[in-house]
C-alpha cells in the first residue's frame, strides 16, 4: 500500500481526546457501509468492485479498446460528470497533459460535458477527415449535454463513413436492459458495455464508464483495478491507526465541526488537476445535501500560491487543506549551471527538481499552518495505474464514511435535479409547460 495519512499538523487545531472521540462514530459509519444498512445501500455496488468486476465484460473492454486504437485516429468521448470525469482523471494523471501531441497514434478527446458550440465545433474540427470513434456514456441515454454531443457527432461519422461503418464505430456505455440509448445501440448494433443499476455515476470510474476509455488511452487497467482491490482490503480494517480512510474521514468531521466548512484539495502536479475535479465531483454531490456538508475546492500548486495563496495564507479561517505528495517523478530533471547566473539560480544548480519541489511544498506546509489553515498530507507512491486505483478507491471508501458521520445519504443527488426541470422547461420539452410559463413569469419580474 502506497497511500498513507499524516495529520500531525492538525495538532494545534484538533486534540488527541477530540480525535479519538470520533472513533465510535467512525466505526458506526464503517458498519452501515459494510453491513449495507445505511441510506442509499442499493448503491454500494463499488465497494467490492475491485475484487468482484464482471470478468468477461473487462476482457471485452480490452479487446475493444485494441480495436479502437487500431482502427481508429481519434476517440471522442462524450458524457459529464461521473461519466467522464474519472477516465480524464487517471488519463491525465498517468499520460500527462499533453499526451494528444507527444505522442504518436491516436489521440482522446472528451465532449458533452458542455452546452457550448464553440466547443463542440472545436471537437467537430479535430474529427472532421479523421478515422474517429465515440463512447457515449449515460444510463438513460437523455441526459441534454451528452445526448446533444452525441447527436452531432453521430450525424458527423455517418456522413463521412457511411451508417454501417460508424455502427461499428460507436460504442454505448448505458443502462444493462433499458433507456433511450440502450435501445438505439440494440437498433443500431453499436456494441455495448454496463453502467451498474447499484453504482452511481461519480462512483462508476472503475466499471466500464471509465475502464474503456482509460484502457484506449493505453493506461493498464490490470493494475487500475489491482491498486484499487489493495487498497479494498486496507479499507475493510477496523482500526484507526491501521485504515486511512477513517483517518481522514475522521479528521474531515472533526475540522468541519469545529467551524471549516471548506475543503481544499492541493497538489503540485499539475497532471492532478482532473483528479481533483472528479474529487469535487465525488465529495460535493455525496455530502452537500440538508444545508450540511463541506466545500469541496482545488488548487494547484505552485501556480496557485501566486494567485489564490495570498488567500489561503491570510483570508477567513474558515477552510482546510489536504495535500497529496506523490513519490519521484518518472523523468527527473536537473538544473543546469549558467556562468553568467543572470536569474540567481546557481545555488540550485545540480540539484533535481523534484528535490526543489519538495522544499516549496515543505515551506507551504508551514507557512499554511502557522497562518492559520490546518493541513492533512496524502503521501501516495509515484504516478501510475496501480497508485492511482488505491487512491480511487481510497477516496470513495472515505466518502461514504463522511456521508454517513454528516447523516445525510452518500449516494444520491436530488439537488441536481432542480436545474434539469427548469431547462426542459425554458427549452420546450414536451410535458413541461404549466412550469415553462411559471418560469417565464418569475424571469420577467426579475
Amino acid at each position: 500500500m502506497s497511500v498513507a495519512l499524516n495529520t500531525k499538523h492538525l495538532s494545534s487545531f484538533i486534540s488527541e481526546e477530540e480525535y479519538a472521540a470520533i472513533y465510535p462514530q467512525v466505526e458506526a459509519a464503517h458498519n452501515q457501509l459494510e453491513a449495507k444498512s445505511g441510506p442509499g445501500n442499493d448503491f454500494l455496488g463499488w465497494m467490492y468492485l475491485p475484487r468482484d468486476y464482471d470478468k468477461e465484460e473487462f476482457a471485452r473492454i480490452k479487446e475493444a479498446a485494441a480495436k479502437i486504437r487500431e482502427d481508429s485516429d481519434v476517440l471522442v468521448v462524450a458524457g459529464i460528470g461521473g461519466s467522464y470525469l474519472g477516465a480524464r482523471a487517471v488519463i491525465e494523471a498517468v499520460k500527462g497533459q499533453f499526451h494528444n501531441e507527444l505522442e504518436n497514434g491516436l489521440k482522446i478527446y472528451f465532449c458533452g460535458n458542455s452546452i457550448s458550440p464553440t466547443y463542440l465545433n472545436n471537437i467537430i474540427s479535430l474529427c472532421k477527415g479523421k478515422r474517429f470513434s465515440i463512447n457515449v456514456i449515460s444510463k438513460s441515454g437523455t441526459t441534454t449535454e451528452t445526448s446533444l454531443a452525441f447527436r452531432v457527432l453521430r450525424e458527423l461519422l455517418e456522413k463521412e463513413m457511411g451508417v454501417e461503418e460508424a455502427n461499428k464505430r460507436i460504442y454505448a456505455t448505458t443502462d444493462r436492459r433499458k433507456g433511450a440509448l440502450k435501445a438505439l445501440a440494440d437498433q443500431a448494433g453499436y456494441e455495448t458495455f454496463v453502467v451498474p443499476d447499484d453504482i452511481g455515476g461519480r462512483y462508476s470510474v472503475l466499471t466500464a464508464v471509465g475502464l474503456l476509455p482509460i484502457a484506449v488511452a493505453g493506461v493498464d487497467i490490470c493494475r487500475l483495478m489491482e491498486g484499487a482491490e489493495t487498497m479494498m482490503e486496507v479499507c475493510a480494517k477496523t482500526d484507526m491507526a491501521e485504515n486511512p480512510a477513517w483517518q481522514y474521514a475522521a479528521a474531515r468531521y472533526e475540522l468541519y465541526r469545529t467551524g471549516k466548512k471548506i475543503e481544499v484539495l492541493a497538489a503540485y502536479e499539475p497532471s492532478f488537476r482532473f483528479m481533483a475535479e472528479w474529487w469535487k465531483q465525488l465529495y460535493g454531490e455525496s455530502e452537500g445535501k440538508e444545508h450540511k456538508g463541506l466545500f469541496p475546492a482545488s488548487v494547484e500548486f505552485t501556480a496557485d500560491l501566486h494567485s489564490m495563496g495570498q488567500y489561503i495564507q491570510q483570508g477567513e479561517r474558515s477552510l482546510f487543506e489536504t495535500v497529496v505528495r506523490f513519490g519521484a517523478s518518472h523523468r527527473p530533471q536537473v538544473v543546469p549551471l549558467d556562468e553568467t547566473d543572470g536569474d540567481g539560480l546557481n545555488f540550485l544548480a545540480g540539484k533535481d527538481v523534484d528535490f526543489i519541489r519538495t522544499q516549496a511544498m515543505d515551506g507551504t506546509l508551514l507557512a499554511h499552518v502557522e497562518g492559520g489553515v490546518p493541513n492533512i498530507i496524502l503521501r501516495t507512491g509515484q504516478i501510475n495505474a496501480f497508485t492511482l486505483g488505491e487512491l480511487i478507491y481510497f477516496f470513495e471508501y472515505a466518502c461514504g464514511l463522511s456521508g454517513y458521520l454528516l447523516d445525510v445519504n452518500p449516494f444520491d443527488q436530488p439537488g441536481v435535479e432542480a436545474y434539469k426541470k427548469n431547462m426542459f422547461a425554458l427549452l420546450g420539452k414536451p410535458g413541461y409547460e404549466a412550469l415553462r410559463q411559471e418560469l417565464a413569469e418569475k424571469l420577467h419580474r426579475a
